[in-house]
């Protein structure tokens, strides 16, 4: 399954851990994603999603990552992070004959920096990580601006970004080798390093002083480098998310 962050959400995140908790507290609660894939005749994914959230003076954790706080205030906060990045390709899933003979794309770890900026009009939320696991060796640099509206138990957090990803990350996921191409018939392609801006939106209900429901979007249009790829037939992914949480 090909999915185009849990984050930033990327997060740096999942995309369901991108709404506020009160700090020291802890959030546990239970989902479904649902993931547009890019690439040719590719299997829509449909997944349980786990939400872990904690905010604390010294760590936090969001969904699929977690981060030490190397500085922490009101206005800012930086970080070291690491984040699982479900992104990847399994020929099994693909109907496409010639995708079918590819090689698969794997997950992996992304591990770096975070930072987030608060002001009284939103906030700057920014992430700069690295494959650890030798996968695609990629780096992946994502940079958004997001605003919060509170009204009664409803919150609000609309965004928009970019994430630019580097020629390794590109060539690993959406590169056809030339071995590959023999096999597949497809053409070869290198991939370079390319910028992909995205739009999304959180929304949370508070239903109680313990139990809320989430739901969360994003929608990304894919950089040059991956739509002119041979493997991919669309200019767009998706990501959609619902759920619900108790915090104790």
């Amino acid at each position: 399954m090909s999915t185009f962050k849990f984050l930033a959400l990327g997060a740096v995140m999942a995309s369901a851990a991108t709404f506020a908790h009160a700090e020291g507290k802890l959030s546990v609660g239970a989902g479904a994603g649902w993931v547009v894939n890019p690439y040719k005749q590719y299997d829509r994914d449909v997944y349980p999603l786990p939400v872990i959230n904690y905010e604390g003076d010294n760590f936090w954790v969001r969904g699929l990552g977690a981060g030490y706080y190397l500085w922490n205030d009101n206005a800012d906060k930086l970080s070291i992070m690491a984040y699982y990045s479900p992104l990847h390709f399994k020929p099994g899933d693909s109907d496409s004959r010639a995708l079918r003979r590819l090689d698969e794309r794997r997950s992996t770890l992304m591990a770096g920096l975070s930072y987030v900026h608060n002001t009284q009009y939103g906030y700057l939320r920014t992430s700069l990580a690295a494959d650890t696991l030798d996968n695609s060796n990629g780096i992946v640099w994502d940079l958004a601006w997001l605003y919060r509206y509170t009204n009664g138990g409803l919150t609000l957090t609309p965004g928009i970004g970019v994430e630019w990803s580097s020629e390794n990350q590109n060539d690993y996921y959406y590169g056809v080798s030339g071995k590959e191409s023999r096999r597949s018939g497809l053409d070869r392609y290198d991939a370079d390093d390319g910028w992909a801006p995205y739009a999304e939106l959180t929304a949370t209900y508070r239903l109680s002083d313990s139990w809320s429901v989430y739901g969360s979007g994003r929608y990304t249009h894919l950089s040059d480098e991956a739509k002119d790829s041979p493997m991919v037939d669309r200019s767009w992914s998706a990501l959609l998310s619902t759920g619900v949480t108790y915090t104790f």
